[in-house]
């Protein structure tokens, strides 16, 4: 005997043939309001403020204040890109936050940040892939959507960076900043995500690590240089291969923004026009998890994100991760 009347659909899956894809319906960021500048860093660290900028393309980056919540962060940003989406906190099935700088070990942040928010009927759950967490949070909202699961989901990626860092590494103390930004992925959009590459390489995670006694970062900038431009690089040809695109054919390209030499580095390994690749972390300096969505902020100020522009997205990180996909973008 059924559990259901034949006449009560069971899923909201979609009918056999049809396709359902999921697109960002809406896009919002969060910034501390301190500005720590490049020189502040140089003067503590007793070294030329153009050493810091030459290694690392950045000249400034936003710091949070002392007992600052990165719970906050992660809703204010959540609630710019609910407000730019149209869809109401309520109508959420899921909340993801993708962070390494949670305001505890527990309880996580996304339950907190969906109460902030209002999302009562959400599922909510952390992404914790370091500085690809955006781009895992995507492809875990994508399945949610196209598989019938979920209509509305919404991804942040939110970090404190300030809390990891020993302010007297000079590998370290100028790179990260602070920052949050949101996307609302939805089966509504008209835009749509195409295929996501995800891949990891636990033999290189003592590249990048923080352990629990103080919690500070500690890097191998050499090495974890050459993995992220290569993994990055591969990422880049196999979601297009998967995608059925061209490099000529992507509008922009749209990195995780770690180090501006990086960049450089795939815009020259991967023979691509620099224009076309989005440098922004001269004034946020290495956001992690929250690096992605806070690009995509800046590439739509600065009207690079056009109905049915074709965007990549890449990021590498800790542990080590890394991914891509390919999104045509909606009216977001």
């Amino acid at each position: 005997m059924p559990l259901l009347p034949d006449s009560q659909p069971v899923s909201d899956a979609p009918a056999p043939g049809a396709v359902r894809t999921a697109g960002v319906l809406g896009l919002g960021t969060a910034l501390p309001d301190e500005v720590v500048e490049s020189e502040e860093i140089a003067l503590r660290l007793g070294v030329d403020p153009e050493w810091i900028v030459k290694r690392t393309g950045i000249h400034s980056r936003r710091r949070a204040a002392a007992g600052a919540s990165l719970n906050v962060l992660a809703a204010e940003a959540g609630s710019a890109a609910l407000a730019d989406s149209g869809i109401a906190p309520e109508d959420l099935d899921h909340v993801l936050v993708a962070t390494m700088s949670a305001d505890q070990v527990t309880p996580n942040a996304a339950p907190v940040v969906a109460h902030l928010l209002g999302a009562t009927g959400a599922g909510a759950m952390d992404i914790g892939a370091a500085c690809t967490g955006a781009v895992s949070g995507i492809a875990t909202a994508c399945a949610l959507i196209e598989s019938g699961r979920a209509k509305h989901v919404l991804v942040i990626g939110a970090e404190l960076m300030s809390r990891h860092i020993d302010e007297s590494d000079k590998r370290t103390a100028a790179l990260f900043g602070d920052g949050a930004g949101a996307l609302v992925l939805s089966v509504e959009a008209d835009g749509h995500v195409g295929p996501v590459v995800l891949g990891s390489d636990g033999s290189c995670a003592d590249l990048i690590t923080a352990d629990r006694l103080n919690g500070h970062l500690r890097m191998n900038g050499h090495d974890t240089f050459v993995q992220a431009v290569r993994r990055m690089s591969e990422a880049t040809l196999g979601v297009c291969a998967d995608a059925g695109e061209q490099l000529d054919e992507i509008d922009l390209f749209v990195y995780h923004q770690a180090n501006g030499r990086i960049i450089s580095a795939l815009v020259e390994q991967l023979e691509v026009p620099v224009e076309r690749v989005l440098d922004c972390i001269s004034a946020t300096g290495n956001t992690s998890a929250a690096s992605l969505p806070l690009a995509l902020g800046e590439a739509r100020s600065r009207g690079l994100l056009d109905p049915g522009t074709k965007v990549l997205l890449g990021a590498v990180g800790a542990g080590f991760t890394w991914g891509a996909t390919v999104i045509e973008w909606g009216s977001a």
